[in-house]
This record gives structure tokens, sequence and C-alpha cells, in this order.
């Protein structure tokens, strides 16, 4: 039995401290950014908005590329490059914004203003690059290291995702919140100093832990060939850096004379060749029903929150509403492990995206209940139409005594002059209880089909697979923040939670039909606990 000192120096626990380090450090940024950029450009969303396009854009058309790289560079060279790109970007895009928010008057001036765009742009982008190498870090450590650090042991690999999503979890509510009360009572310049030091150390002490597992796991110096027969002639083929011929020998070098063109079509190939691999993939109906998820208004972002809020929810109300939707999320987590020993990995994402659909159809009633905005003789895109024909779509902000930086961005102005009048609260209590409800089988559900794209995919391709995944996720993500825009008014709110759970519903679709091909009529049979070593083999389903 592993006793508690020899927890505290394996592998696994250097891995969980030090994607605790990452992930407060990324969710501190990705919170204040957003702030930082309403504050530069005088309370509007614009910079936000245009920083969420080029994020969501890039990590869509790179993701395969950077998978790509992470499967054809060492383990140790891609996650240290990661590490030290990402942070380095965040504390070049601190200073910047620290230099932006000290000389703002200064750099309106010169130049016209362009200066100040400049600047704009160079923060935009640089803190693009910084999730760029972020994606790059999550895929090396989080689909890669895990499974080499928890060997051939299935039931260390599902703790070990179990513990690094509950981390998540955790640090995406804490984060926010200390970062928050940093820019409160002091300033965003004392916030960008804040998390520019934090990154600064966080990066050395990340990099010693890499340094640390790296050694604890000599595994993590090989990489494996995509077949186990070719992995001597892949070793031989990547030590020498030479291709080998029809007859295993070694090929002569080629001329180096790739042309312009060529290297520039490089990037479109990996595109291509890493969606093609994806497709063929036989838990491709498993990862398409994941990212189905994502296209979806049910759930703790900003959207959903700016709607409870017009529905008579205060911010006090939707903390609490959000402690209590990450409290089920890390149930659903811990939840993932003892169904996963009781009836199997396949089928833990059935059961939990039964559990999810269930929950959510609470939602669905709700759109018809009291209290419900929803009115099909307003069109949803009368905002959109009048915005277009240039009428004002929003009234006049009046001056308020605001605190801009707090959780919750609470205003001093008097509650009937900011909160709107509602008839009940039954619509959205049910709809929030539905939300609330079905964290547990969505986090479930997502942990589930992780581990099987895990287990089923091959060493040799788990970066571009991921990268591709990621793509995928991005994409529904965006398809989701445009479908608000087209429908912005709250009238419209009830259409787009039936869209939303009708994607929902595709995607538990898409689960089940790769669930049945992998099980068949065994699908609906609970099965003895696993034992240890024992399990389902990695090829066990069919090719969709």
């Amino acid at each position: 039995a592993e006793t508690l000192a020899d927890f505290f120096t394996s592998a696994r626990f250097l891995i969980y401290v030090g994607h605790a380090l990452s992930t407060w450090g990324d969710r501190m940024w990705h919170f204040a950014v957003s702030v930082f950029l309403v504050e530069l450009y005088g309370n509007s969303l614009l910079l936000t908005a245009l920083y969420g396009l080029v994020v969501s854009a890039s990590v869509l058309l790179l993701g395969a590329v950077i998978g790509d790289w992470v499967d054809k560079n060492p383990r140790i060279k891609v996650a240290q490059t990661s590490l030290v790109v990402q942070n380095t970007s965040v504390i070049l895009c601190g200073v910047l914004l620290m230099v932006v928010f000290l000389y703002k008057a200064q750099l309106n001036v010169l130049l016209g203003g362009w200066l100040l765009t400049v600047c704009y742009i160079f923060i935009i982008t640089i803190a693009n690059v910084a999730n760029l190498a972020s994606t790059a870090m999550g895929i090396t450590i989080q689909r890669d290291w895990i499974i080499v650090v928890a060997g051939e042991n299935r039931n260390r690999l599902a703790n070990m995702n179990a513990t690094v999503r509950v981390i998540d979890q955790l640090t995406n509510i804490l984060a926010p919140m200390a970062v928050g009360q940093i820019i409160t009572f002091g300033s965003p310049l004392i916030g960008c100093v804040f998390i520019s030091c934090w990154n600064l150390c966080s990066m050395c002490l990340e990099y010693y832990l890499l340094r640390l597992v790296y050694r604890k796991t000599p595994a993590l110096a090989v990489k494996g060939g995509k077949k186990d027969a070719e992995s001597s002639e892949e070793l031989q083929q990547l030590s020498t850096g030479k291709e080998l011929d029809a007859n295993g020998q070694l090929a002569k070098e080629a001329p180096a004379t790739a042309g312009c063109c060529q290297q520039v079509a490089e990037p479109f190939r990996t595109f291509r060749n890493g969606w093609v691999a994806y497709y063929n993939q036989s838990i491709f109906l498993a990862g398409m029903g994941l990212a189905f998820l994502y296209m979806t208004v049910l759930g703790f972002d900003c959207i959903t929150t700016g709607y409870a809020y017009t529905q008579g929810l205060n911010g006090s109300i939707l903390s609490l509403l959000m402690g209590a939707s990450a409290i089920t999320g890390i149930l659903g987590t811990v939840g993932f492990t003892r169904i996963r020993k009781c009836c199997g990995l396949v089928r833990t994402g059935f059961i939990s995206g039964v559990l999810q659909f269930s929950c959510l159809v609470l939602c669905v009633v709700s759109v018809f209940m009291p209290g419900s905005p929803l009115d099909l003789n307003v069109s949803p895109f009368k905002d959109l139409l009048r915005h277009l024909m240039g009428e004002p779509s929003l009234p006049e902000a009046t001056p308020t005594s605001t605190e801009p930086y707090g959780w919750m961005n609470v205003s001093t102005a008097a509650p009937d002059e900011m909160m709107p009048e509602v008839e009940s609260y039954v619509s959205v209590s049910l709809l929030f209880a539905g939300v609330i409800a079905a964290r547990f089988g969505l986090w479930s559900f997502d942990l589930t089909v992780t581990q099987l794209i895990q287990e089923n995919v091959i060493e040799s391709e788990r970066g571009i697979i991921n990268g591709v995944q990621n793509s995928m996720n991005y994409l529904m993500d965006l398809l989701h923040f445009i479908m608000v825009i087209l429908a912005p008014n709250p009238e419209a709110f009830g259409l787009l939670v039936l869209i939303s759970f009708s994607f929902v519903a595709v995607g538990h679709i898409m689960y089940f039909t790769y669930a049945y091909r992998c099980l068949r009529s065994r699908l609906f049979v609970c099965c003895a606990p696993e034992k240890a070593g024992e399990g389902q083999p990695a090829d066990e389903c069919e090719k969709a």
C-alpha cells in the first residue's frame, strides 16, 4: 500500500501541484483580461468581444497544427516550451497593459490615436498567443503525460482525471474571486502587477516540477509509434532524422529544396490530415457528442447569468447559484469514478448522458411556466435589426456609483431603477434547478469521453486528435455565441433554451450510437465492478 509520504513525493502529486498552479494563473488571467479590456475601451464590450472571437478562431484553425506539433516533438520539450511561451506572453501582456493604463491619455494623442490602437492590437495578439500555448500545455499534460504516469492502471487514470477536473472547478471559482478582490480594493494597475509577478514565480516552480515528474517517470522519455511492430523502426528513424525505405533501410536524404509554396501549404495539410484522422477514430461519435454539448446556453456563462439578471436575480443570489453549480460538478467528478468501477467506462457515459438529459427537461419546462418572458409575437431579431438600422438598442446609461471590478459588478443604484419587475420566479427557478442538477451528469460525461480518447487513441496521434477535439469544442462554443448575437432579447431566450436542449439531445444520441456499437445489448446490463488491471480493451469498439 502507498504511504502518505510516497504519495506526496510521487509523480501524480507533482502533476496535481503543477496543474493547480497553472490553472490558477490561467483563470486569474482569463477573468482579469476581460475586465481590463472593458476598462480600457470606456466600458465597452468591443475589445472583449474581439478578443473572444480571435481566441476561438485561432484554436479552431490551429488546434490540429498545435496537436501535430505536440506529437512530433519530445514530451519535455513541448511542455517546457509551452510553459515558457504561455507565462512569458502573460507577463508581456501585463506590462503592456500597465503602460496603457499609466499613459493612455498621451497614447491617445500621439499619431491621432493610432498608437493606442496598435497597443490594443498587441495586447489581444499576445493574449491569444498565451491562450494557444495554454492549449498546447493542456494537451500534453492532461491528454498525454497523465496517461503515461498512470501506466496500465485504468483505475488510477480515472482517479487522476477526476482529481484534475476537481482542481479545474475549484480554481475556476476561487481564482477570479481572488483577483477580483485585488482589483476592487486596489486598482487595475495593481492587478496587472500581481498577475505578472504570479506568472513569473509560477513559471519557475512549474518548470522545476516538470523536470521532477520527467525524472520520476522514465516512460515519458519514450514516445510510442503507430503500431507495436513499427516501434523499433520509428525509434531508428527518430534517432537519425532520416526516412526508412520499403526494405527497412535508411533512405537517402532528399535534397532540401522544398519550395516556399510547399512550406506554406504544410499547416493546411496538417489541418486536413488531423480532421481526417479524427473522423477515422473509433471514438469519433463520442468526441462529437461531447462537442455538441458546447452549443448551449444552459450553463453558467455570461449569457445565462445576464438573462438571470433580467429576471430579477441579484448578484448575491447568482453567486450562491454558481457555488451550488460548482459543488454539483465536483460531485459529478467523484461520482464518475464510482460509477465507472461499478458499470464500466462506456456505460458510465451512457448513464451520465441520461442524467444530464433528464435534468435539462426542467429547463424546457421552465420556458412555458409563469414568469417566462417567451413571446413568439416578438421577433428574435428585433434588437439586431434595430441596431443595423441605426437605432439605439440600449437605453442611455445613467451615472451611478458602481464597483466595476467586484465579483458580480454590483451597482449602488436604487433597486427600483436597476432590477426589472418580474411577475413570477417559477420559470427562472426551474431553469437554474435544471442547469445546476445537470452539472453532475455533464462533468461525469466529460470525464468519460476524455478517458475514452486517452485509452483508444494511439500514442503517436494523441496530440493531433485532442487538438481537433479542442477545435470542435471551440467551434460549437462559437456557434452558440453567434446564436445569441442573432437573438439577444430576453423574449427569445426560451427559443435558445429549446435549441440548446436539441443540440444536447443530438450529442447524447451520437454517444449512444457509439456505446451501442461497443457493447450492443450489453449496454443496458450493469456489469460487476472492474478488477485491477481488467477492463475493456482499447480496440473493443467497432470503427464508426
